[in-house]
């Protein structure tokens, strides 16, 4: 589910390089959850302060302490 939602829809995009990865040159939109999301998916479905400690957009933090 992961996969399809980062690294799949970036090629069916035709986004390969700035969407589903981390690396110079991509968007840099990032999750940072308490856990491993492989083994709970649940967690990136939280509230910041539960199983999500931070979001970032376009390189920018949105919600989380930095």
């Amino acid at each position: 589910a992961i996969r399809s939602a980062t690294v799949h829809a970036a090629a069916l995009l035709n986004e390969d390089g700035k969407l589903g990865r981390i690396g110079e040159g991509a968007y840099a939109d990032l999750v940072l959850v308490r856990g491993n999301p492989l083994e709970d998916i649940g967690l990136l479905s939280g509230q910041a302060g539960e199983g999500l400690v931070w979001v970032m957009k376009e390189g920018r933090l949105l919600v989380g302490a930095a």
